[in-house]
């Protein structure tokens, strides 16, 4: 992985108020985001519901217009592009929906979702070069070319995600945002899906940006990690190093909150307390402080910067991360947190494992 291929900076994305004569408080979706996402690498952000995770998605995608800031793909500025240059842009970059069925036209077949975007950025091809690319693509994700006289609502869930992605990989992109494209899955399909996305990644060099809330997907298939509350990234580094040395309270909140495997409710950690500030009007300081158990008097008043400690750590953006690591025990790299998280973690890594050994089967068959 070398270079940075998609980089924002102070990104920022507020919605309604500021109208003639309005005195509706705009809403902060995202608010100050800077991020550098490199070359072949699987970067995920992750955050409560409401955090503005999707949204940020959208502004990275180009689907919707920043309120202020700038988001640069492959060293070219894009929030300001229109017309054809827009449609590069939409070659290189694509997208796959967190609900498959809703984001294909019931309609059309499966030859025809995955051929449109061939139309639009490949009008070289005629149509029967069209129909023998569609077949490559449905079996590059796993189902098979007789499928594309068939319509999505003849497929299972994991089936129509891979539908979706095969459309997403139609016009040959550099990167690909998906939002939370397992979320609506099993595990044992979530694994498929995720261990799809991985071996794409590394056959065709794609870059891969993941939104999702379920840590333990995040954890199996990402090599850096981005923490959002509330419009702005709280915590980023390695995976690794995130989920095994967390340091921003929000952070380890998430991590005890991840349900155990069990259906037992006293199988469960207590979840993070409170309920998240509107992102109307967000709290001074730090915007964590509100629902964090370790906040002082001057997490309420100044805001926290999101910077290389200098210590070795991952940046975070809290005032007391070292205070708190000692007043926990936590030491330079600490042990799992806990065993709930742990089991979570081990399930998927069951489940991904076995999808693995499937399709090793099935390729030793054929």
């Amino acid at each position: 992985m070398t270079g940075t291929i998609l980089k924002a900076t102070n990104l920022t994305r507020h919605f309604g108020g500021g109208g003639f004569l309005s005195e509706t408080a705009p809403v902060r979706a995202v608010d100050g985001v800077s991020l550098d996402i490199r070359r072949g690498e699987t970067f995920a952000i992750v955050g409560e519901s409401g955090c503005g995770k999707s949204t940020l998605a959208r502004l990275l995608m180009r689907l919707l217009a920043p309120t202020s800031g700038t988001v640069e793909f492959d060293g070219a500025e894009v929030t300001t592009l229109e017309g054809n240059r827009l449609r590069d842009l939409r070659r290189d970059m694509q997208f796959i929906f967190q609900d498959p069925f809703s984001s294909l036209n019931p309609r059309l077949t499966v030859g025809r979702l995955v051929g449109e975007p061939l139309e639009v950025h490949r009008p070289d091809l005629s149509a029967r070069q069209r129909r023998e690319k569609v077949a490559e693509l449905l079996t590059q994700v796993g189902l098979l070319p007789d499928h594309m006289s068939r319509f999505p609502h003849e497929f299972s869930g994991g089936q129509r995600q891979r539908i979706g992605i095969a459309r997403a990989l139609a016009s040959g992109p550099k990167l690909i945002i998906g939002d939370e494209p397992v979320s609506a899955l099993d595990v044992s399909v979530q694994a498929q899906i995720i261990n799809l996305l991985g071996d794409l990644g590394r056959d065709l060099g794609l870059t891969l940006v993941i939104i999702a809330h379920d840590l333990a997907v995040i954890r199996h298939m990402s090599d850096r990690v981005a923490v959002m509350y509330l419009g702005k990234i709280v915590e980023t580094g390695p995976a690794a190093e995130v989920f095994d040395s967390p340091r921003h309270p929000y952070t380890q909140a998430l991590l005890a909150s991840i349900p155990s495997p069990e259906t037992r409710s006293e199988g469960r950690k207590a979840r993070v307390q409170g309920e998240m500030p509107s992102p109307t009007a967000p709290p001074p300081g730090c915007r964590f402080h509100t629902r964090c158990p370790h906040a002082q008097e001057d997490c309420r008043t100044v805001e926290p910067k999101l910077e290389d400690p200098g210590t070795g750590a991952h940046p975070v953006a809290c005032h007391h991360w070292q205070g708190i690591a000692a007043a926990t025990g936590a030491q330079a790299v600490p042990k799992p947190r806990n065993e709930t998280a742990e089991a979570r973690f081990a399930l998927y890594r069951a489940a991904t494992e076995g999808a693995r050994l499937e399709k090793t089967k099935k390729t030793e068959t054929t």
